[in-house]
């Protein structure tokens, strides 16, 4: 049986325990169950799939592709666009095993958040047809709804002492305010912004790039289990799913469209902290830096950035 034509009452029993299911009919279901599909079936950001559900729906969508067609069915999304995806998805699609997922999820407590539950996080949707589809989450879904106003600070892995007290200054001021405080959970800076957080009382969340049951890196898994236990582990991909390259490279994207404005604390000139800066740019983000000490490397950013720093 294809995937799309997937009865609502299964549907239904494979989404009990992981996500709201109480008081949706039988067509919110399978639109539901289908948006997990494609979350399994597509990486972080693909915009082909993005079109094509923003214009049909996910379940609508999927039976397209399942349905053999040659012919892009939407505006916007080219024939060449649309064999390339199918290709893409094609191979996922005949193995995947979405009652898996869900049932991994079930077993480590992470929730399912889809774009039309409470807790969303609407700034999301600016990032356009490369908005996460759904998102895994491990601990207080609310918090993601009360992202706004909300602080990206990110920054290098092998910081100084001065970036991390620098960090942890700044994400205690702003939790300490009620600001929530987005980063992802790495050595370094965003460690160091997220135990300020904690440090006191404020609501911190983070971005994995893997799935939301992996901490990640192992080093920081009892930050993270603390980071869940008042605010929350958040992920667009599946649990189980590994943090590969590109996963962190799209991570970074929701890291700065979550968050009001992004800070960057100690640098790379290609690091993972400038792509986050980037993307709040592009969706026209405030972006901040701190400039190093003067011991470090300054490195100064194209384009009218402030400055950051590099070990």
């Amino acid at each position: 049986m294809k995937i799309s034509a997937l009865d609502p009452s299964a549907a239904r029993r494979a989404l009990d325990g992981v996500t709201t299911v109480a008081g949706l009919d039988d067509d919110a279901i399978v639109e539901r169950y289908a948006r997990v599909v494609w979350n399994v079936v597509t990486e972080p950001g693909d915009g082909v799939a993005g079109r094509l559900i923003a214009a049909l729906g996910a379940a609508p969508a999927l039976a397209v592709v399942e349905g053999g067609s040659v012919i892009a069915p939407v505006e916007g999304v080219s024939t060449r666009e649309f064999a390339e995806g199918r290709r893409r998805w094609s191979p996922r699609l005949r193995s995947v095993d979405v009652d898996d997922a869900l049932a991994l999820a079930r077993a480590r407590g992470v929730e399912l958040v889809c774009p039309d539950d409470p807790a969303w996080p609407h700034r999301v949707d600016d990032l356009g047809p490369h908005a996460p589809l759904a998102l895994w989450v491990k601990g207080e879904a609310a918090a993601l709804a009360s992202l706004t106003p909300s602080v990206a600070i990110v920054g290098a892995r092998a910081a100084t002492s001065y970036g991390e007290h620098v960090a942890g200054e700044l994400a205690a001021e702003s939790a300490g305010r009620g600001i929530p405080v987005v980063s992802g959970a790495a050595y370094g800076i965003d460690a160091a912004a997220h135990r300020a957080a904690l440090a006191v009382g404020g609501t911190t969340v983070a971005l994995l790039a893997g799935g939301a049951d992996r901490p990640y890196p192992a080093g920081n898994g009892r930050l993270i289990d603390r980071i869940a236990e008042s605010g929350a582990i958040v992920s667009e991909v599946p649990c189980g799913g590994a943090p590969t390259k590109w996963r962190f490279l799209q991570r970074n994207r929701i890291i700065a469209a979550s968050a009001d404005a992004t800070v960057v604390v100690e640098a790379g000139w290609r690091s993972g902290s400038l792509n986050t800066a980037s993307h709040a740019r592009a969706l026209g983000r405030p972006v901040g830096a701190v400039p190093g000490p003067v011991t470090s490397v300054i490195w100064v950013l194209s384009r009218g950035w402030d400055c950051c720093t590099d070990r």
